[in-house]
């Protein structure tokens, strides 16, 4: 039941994001588990009232992807060759309605992201450093590649970012023209497409480079988001930079994409508030853009949407009475439509720019979903819904602005995975009064049965929506309870319910999760003394927290790309923003000074990969428990910790063989402690 639980989960067809048109177009892209199954490939689905055509297919995966109103799709991929790889250089496809797709570009270094603005294609290109146009481009890259030169000298912080080395390719915006009629090129096949040939292959002879990019001049600093108008004009682009004391902050500029004048300056950065760009208005006078509070020893972080007026730089609160952080889209020049966390579910609001606060359209309290995107097209609003116990699929929403407008589901392209157990709610009373809640996952049956906890990570998250890393399914199968708690630095809850454990990691969010678990064990269908604890990233600090603090209570822990020492974490990061915060906290919450109190068998998960919790913190943490902590060894003398180590995976396990020994590992690990079984080693662990 367990692996079959575990395969059905990671085999499922899954909806990774929906794309629209204001004319009402909408096209899913998916992933399914590749021909051998060993890998996902991605695709996209053109979705209608009551079909989903798909529009690419095969073994080359989609990237980027953006759609013409006379319905034309454009995408990129990468060619696969006879020798079944695929190229080195990612290529820029156009697909008509009706008839075969054809590649406009091909580059080294691929395509970004893509936005399409009437005959106007913005890209988002990665540029050597010293190009100036593309030619360059192609030449300095070959070079560096003979020359087998892999050094990058850097001049900023940070030299990485989550999974990728930064440098010394520089982001930049560019734009080409679209020919005015496709028939005018070559047919040359995507691969994957309902019109490629049976290899394919796309006949070397007759590839043309039907777009040529030219770059606009960008601002100083690093590229970090950007939003065209619909015109093709102008962009607001966010740009990473360190000046003065500001170590990585981010500035707004206003790009003019035909280069006619320089980039402004539109929305600085200071030490207490930094800015993301937004979706730009229909009309092109307005963004809709983010002010995050910056984390200080005194501040907490805060996240408010804005409206920014492009001409003069002037910004005022969007729905200022509203106390939830939300994700915003224009519905139309004058009316917004977002998505955020609620209590443990999501919400979908619309409101006018002018109004104190906005209606809850759909979604809430008292319902299962939660929205992880919501967008006009045509007279509806699309979005991707989905919940604990419910896959990702396309939902319609009445865009009429009524309480409780009618959520249709669309045609879903991917897989509803079937719900294992029962889901209910757990309440509790933190100390300081705070109501709590969280999910609890319960399998068929009287029990009682073993309970593993879940601290979501963040620390700034909920435990709202579907997830196909840390989800309960296997689990239950396997005869376990899962109760995922919402404490204390929790997102749907208002400010108040960030602020109560922002300058406390270790603190309030540590009770509440306690308070929680032991709300849930009252019940008789849970054994008390059958428990584990699981987290990763900030769940993976409260994994380590819980292990230093909680002696034997639970039976084991498993830590996946945790902090361990948040005191060496500050300097080895790629988040400017955690040293200084948390210089005040490091001396009360730093769970490596509580090593030698550790006395459950740890599971140690850790990517050499991930440069957002370094492989540091995962090697620190590996030799202090095996030369401090309390926790007893075997019999043959050895240790009882375990440490799974994924050379190629960052700060999420994405690969499908690595997800699947994920599962089977950890679970091992809590049959072997929490119910005395024997482990299995699953043997493409070597």
């Amino acid at each position: 039941m367990t692996h079959s639980s575990i395969s059905q989960l990671l085999a499922a067809t899954r909806l990774n994001g929906l794309l629209s048109t204001r004319g009402g177009r909408v096209v899913a892209q998916i992933s399914r588990p590749n021909s051998p199954g060993n890998a996902y490939v991605s695709s996209l689905v053109e979705l209608t009232d009551d079909t989903a055509v798909p529009l690419t297919r095969g073994n080359a995966s989609v990237g980027a992807a953006a759609l013409g109103e006379d319905g034309t799709t454009y995408f990129t991929s990468k060619r696969v060759g006879t020798d079944g790889k695929e190229a080195d250089d990612a290529q820029l496809w156009a697909l008509p309605t009706r008839g075969e797709a054809r590649e406009l570009a091909s580059r080294p270094g691929g395509f970004g992201s893509l936005h399409l603005a009437g005959t106007t294609l913005v890209a988002e290109l990665s540029v050597h450093s010293q190009a100036t146009n593309e030619a360059e481009h192609k030449k300095l890259t070959a070079e560096r590649g003979e020359a087998k030169v892999s050094a990058i000298l850097h001049d900023d912080f940070p030299t990485r970012y989550w999974d990728a080395d930064l440098g010394p390719a520089r982001g930049v915006l560019a734009v080409a023209q679209l020919p005015r009629d496709l028939s005018i090129a070559q047919p040359t096949p995507a691969p994957g497409t309902d019109k490629a040939d049976k290899t394919g292959k796309a006949d070397e002879d007759a590839m043309k480079q039907l777009l040529h990019f030219s770059y606009v001049t960008m601002p100083p600093g690093r590229l970090t988001s950007w939003h065209a108008d619909a015109s093709g004009r102008r962009a607001l682009v966010s740009m990473t930079e360190s000046t003065d004391e500001l170590l990585g902050f981010t500035n707004l500029y206003l790009v003019d994409l035909s280069n006619a004048t320089e980039p402004r300056l539109i929305r600085a950065a200071t030490a207490d508030y930094e800015y993301s760009s937004g979706p730009i208005s229909p009309d092109g006078t307005r963004a809709l853009v983010g002010r995050e509070g910056v984390w200080t020893e005194t501040a907490s972080v805060t996240s408010k949407a804005q409206v920014l007026d492009l001409d003069t730089g002037e910004c005022t609160p969007l729905w200022p009475q509203h106390d939830f952080w939300v994700r915003a889209e224009w519905a139309d020049d004058a009316t917004v439509v977002a998505i955020s966390d609620d209590h443990g579910r999501g919400s979908v609001w619309l409101g006018d720019i002018n109004d104190a606060a906005p209606k809850r359209i759909a979604g809430g309290p008292g319902q299962d979903l939660s929205f992880s995107q919501a967008t006009q097209a045509g007279e509806r609003i699309v979005a991707l819904a989905s919940g604990i116990a419910v896959a990702p699929h396309p939902v319609s929403i009445a865009a009429n602005g009524t309480l409780n407008a009618k959520v249709t589901e669309l045609p879903n392209p991917a897989d509803a995975v079937e719900q294992v157990g029962t889901l209910r709610e757990v309440e509790a009373v933190a100390e300081d009064g705070t109501p709590l809640r969280a999910w609890l996952r319960v399998p068929e049956g009287e029990g009682p049965h073993p309970l593993v906890v879940f601290a979501h990570g963040g620390p700034w998250g909920s435990w709202n929506a579907f997830t196909y890393r840390w989800h309960p399914n296997p689990f239950v199968a396997a005869g376990y309870a899962v109760l995922l708690p919402d404490p204390a630095i929790s997102t749907g809850y208002g400010q108040a319910m960030i602020d109560r454990g922002q300058h406390q990691l270790g603190g309030t969010p540590y009770t509440d999760i306690l308070a929680l678990t032991d709300a849930a064990l009252t019940s008789p269908d849970l054994d008390s003394e059958r428990t584990a604890f699981a987290g990763g990233s900030y769940g993976g600090y409260m994994a380590n927290w819980v292990a230093g603090h909680t002696g034997d209570r639970f039976k084991c822990i498993v830590t996946h790309a945790s902090l361990w020492d948040t005191e060496s974490m500050g300097r080895t990061t790629d988040n400017s923003g955690w040293d200084k915060p948390m210089r005040s906290q490091n001396g009360l919450y730093n769970p490596q000074l509580f090593a030698s109190d550790i006395v459950a068998p740890v599971l140690v998960i850790h990517g050499d990969k991930d440069y957002r919790v370094p492989i540091s913190q995962g090697h620190a943490l590996w030799y202090d428990l095996l030369t401090f902590s309390a926790t007893p060894l075997d019999e043959e003398g050895r240790t009882q910790h375990r440490f799974l180590y994924y050379p190629d995976e960052a700060h999420w396990v994405q690969g499908l063989g690595n997800a699947r020994v994920w599962y089977q590992t950890v679970l091992g690990f809590l049959n072997q402690h929490v119910n005395g079984t024997e482990p299995e080693r699953t043997a493409t662990l070597g």
